[in-house]
């Protein structure tokens, strides 16, 4: 019998997922490990196993065959879901697993679940910034956050799997993610290398040939660097496996990701200057969208409205168990020119 232990992971190719298998591969204890990824296609398998040298499995699926991912699930004994937040026949056949594997051999198997801080958002629409923080040591303030919020549904049948006891599980929280990763999978071009929330702003911005903000810019959102977000999937991994009654899990296992606070302004102006020194925009200062500007750029005026919302929260669990981020908001608004000159050249 392998005494290896057995990781899945979901989002391989992601812009996370990458950062984090690559850290996986690479981890002191990898030659412990049988590592399976889920990839989409028989040629991506190839080059993704290719470009981490035969150190991870890969396998040919897709989120929609749920009867694979939940053997998958199954045979784990850590599962890293970084691949969607808010696909729920996804996460209850990764859950289906973990309860058959638990059902059948009595082991508690591990799952890191990846959500987002949107959990946590108003409807501020870029008017004013907020006085409230949210740390991931409050349980009440997580106990509160309404079911309606987004990710809050796969978020909450998580939760329910640790209640119930089949499971230990464990949901990293990322905030706005910045940086251009730069790992195997990436260089070998199968890896996704943009964020979501940046990537817009810089879209819209370039198509309108002006930076742009909802409403006055003023509310606040945390950030973090995509190699701190990997950091932490990988403190936590080795928290948990070294120190587990001392690592929270299940509703004492939320952890959030940020090292750092902007306002929508700010990120805009940043913007702004680079179109400026790049020759696209004649002024770094950003103009007010109109809703029909948030319908044509972020496709839908709610959508837009996300861009105008407070978002504030403190890492203290994360830090708790010895996450170290490094990069601040200093470094977030120095790596706006580098994402805008990216997507000049596409």
């Amino acid at each position: 019998m392998s005494t290896k232990t057995n990781i899945f992971i979901t989002g391989a190719t992601g812009y996370v997922g990458s950062s984090v298998l690559t850290r996986l591969v690479n981890h002191p204890k990898a030659s412990t490990f049988d590592i399976y990824a889920l990839v989409r296609s028989a040629e991506k398998a190839k080059i993704l196993e290719s470009a981490l040298n035969s150190k991870v499995h890969a396998v040919v699926g897709t989120h929609q065959e749920l009867d694979k991912v939940q053997a998958l699930a199954e045979k784990a004994d850590v599962i890293f879901h970084i691949g969607d937040s808010d696909d729920v026949p996804l996460i209850k056949a990764i859950l289906n697993g973990m309860k058959a594997k638990h059902g059948k051999t009595g082991v508690q198997p591990i799952l890191i679940h990846t959500s987002g801080t949107a959990i946590i958002v108003d409807d501020a629409r870029g008017e004013y910034a907020t006085d409230k923080v949210y740390s991931d040591l409050n349980l009440e303030q997580i106990k509160a956050i309404p079911e309606t919020a987004l990710h809050r549904n796969v978020d909450l049948l998580v939760f329910e799997a640790d209640t119930e006891g089949y499971a230990r599980t464990h949901i990293v929280c990322p905030c706005t993610i910045y940086g251009l990763p730069k790992n195997p999978l990436v260089e070998a071009g199968i890896a996704n290398s943009h964020s979501i929330q940046i990537p817009i702003l810089v879209k819209a911005a370039l198509a309108g040939k002006k930076a742009g903000v909802i409403g006055q810019g003023k509310p606040i959102w945390t950030s973090v660097h995509n190699e701190d977000v990997a950091g932490l999937y990988i403190t936590l991994f080795d928290s948990i496996v070294n120190n587990p009654s001392k690592t929270g899990h299940g509703w004492d296992g939320l952890y959030y990701a940020e090292n750092g606070e902007h306002t929508w302004r700010q990120l805009s102006q940043a913007i702004g200057a680079a179109l400026v020194s790049l020759g696209v925009a004649a002024k770094a200062d950003p103009t007010t969208y109109t809703l029909e500007e948030m319908k044509t750029f972020f496709g839908s005026e709610q959508w837009g409205w996300l861009f105008g919302t407070n978002c504030r929260c403190r890492a203290d669990r994360a830090r708790a168990i010895g996450w170290k981020p490094k990069y601040t908001t200093e470094d977030l608004l120095k790596s706006i020119k580098a994402e805008v000159e990216s997507f000049l050249k596409q």
